[in-house]
């Protein structure tokens, strides 16, 4: 139940990289049959990317997984422009790998503006219209939160951008495999996608950048993609890459289906069966299979662990700060209190998962709140 901190890799991705472990284990800038052998996997695998996203292939530039490609994606175009007086925007809901980019380019002496959302986590149009200057470089908002699981209105928001003359980035980490993604409905000019959350291998990802969007290269010493990115490819990862993002769009109608009723169950169940809960991201617009909860007077690391010994794996918040004592940034974010903040958990469900463990999650967890609540001071003095 934690298919958004990463997937299993699929059975034919995995088929589709062992030749290039073994046998077409060739360098892909050598120019003999071996090395020649190893560049078609990555054109290949190139051209099954770009397709899901609906981009060209000559867009796609492989990376080591989303949070390089958010680096590059940002640092790159900044440092592609005029050093001074440049404006971005971000929103107060993004990944840190994306919030923390923000951070050190704000000590840097960038004028930064962090959006705020509302209580479904989401950016309203209105409020980037407002933050608009005449000096805004750059905007970048998620496609999907991790956390919460609301899909932002981007189309409307790169419009924005776009007719300012800003240049809009996406982290659709989360999206991209799930459900559709159109880059040029969408009008992005870039966006970062990772491979295991797509039933991909992990230290795999890519940043599409929209022909004409000019970046600073991020990593020197030789010409590998495009120049923005040097060094030896990871060929087996990026076929890997390629075949999950393949199977992603063949499966994606018929899983998100699937998907969306299981999450509709087991959100309405466990609301239904656990008093003072609260679905966290929005009713509607959020990823199919995805279910965040707080529930009041309880600790969500507790929760987890209980959890984990009945064998359900789940998270608090987001998988990469999961070590961290603070309270999601997100949920702060869209409002909730420190106290409530700290009794989520999100339960996020994949191709694997069945109705049978669907309703085993809806049949262990309302005990596992009620002997929490019964040690809790919180609960006995009423307190939220």
């Amino acid at each position: 139940m934690d298919h958004s901190a990463t997937t299993p890799v699929d059975l034919r991705a995995l088929q589709a990289m062992e030749p290039y472990l073994t046998e077409e284990y060739g360098n892909p800038s050598s120019i003999h049959r071996m090395g020649q052998a190893a560049r078609n996997g990555v054109e290949t695998a190139r051209e099954q990317v770009a397709r899901l996203i609906n981009a060209a292939p000559a867009e796609i530039i492989f990376t080591s997984g989303g949070t390089e490609a958010n680096n590059l994606a940002i640092l790159g175009l900044i440092e592609a422009m005029p050093p001074q007086g440049q404006h971005i925007i971000t929103s107060a809901v993004e990944h840190h790998a994306v919030l923390d980019v923000f951070t050190y380019l704000g000590r840097k002496g960038y004028d930064v503006t962090i959006l705020p959302v509302n209580r479904y986590g989401m950016v309203e149009p209105e409020t980037l219209e407002r933050a608009m200057k005449p000096n805004t470089a750059l905007v970048s908002i998620m496609h999907a939160n991790n956390e919460i699981g609301t899909i932002q209105p981007i189309k409307q928001l790169a419009a924005i951008a776009r007719h300012r003359g800003a240049v809009f980035h996406t982290d659709a980490v989360q999206s991209v495999g799930r459900i559709p993604v159109d880059v040029k409905d969408l009008g992005v000019d870039m966006l970062s996608c990772s491979s295991h959350k797509l039933y991909g291998p992990k230290g795999v990802g890519c940043l599409y950048i929209k022909k004409g969007t000019r970046l600073a290269r991020r990593v020197y010493g030789g010409s590998q993609e495009r120049k923005l990115r040097s060094g030896t490819e990871n060929v087996p990862g990026i076929v890997g890459f390629g075949a999950a993002a393949d199977i992603a769009g063949k499966r994606m109608s018929e899983t998100m289906e699937r998907l969306s009723d299981f999450g509709r169950y087991l959100s309405g169940s466990l609301q239904r069966l656990i008093p003072d809960t609260i679905l966290t991201g929005d009713p509607v617009n959020r990823l199919p299979g995805h279910v965040s909860l707080c529930f009041k007077y309880v600790e969500g690391e507790s929760i987890l662990l209980m959890l984990d010994q009945m064998g359900i794996m789940a998270s608090s918040g987001s998988a990469c700060t999961s070590g961290s004592l603070d309270p999601s940034h997100v949920l702060l974010a869209i409002g909730l209190p420190h106290e409530v903040a700290h009794g989520s958990i999100r339960l996020s469900l994949g191709r694997s998962n069945t109705r049978e463990e669907v309703d085993y999650v809806v049949q262990v967890l309302p005990g596992i709140i009620e002997r929490l609540r019964m040690m809790s001071p919180m609960a006995e003095e009423g307190k939220i």
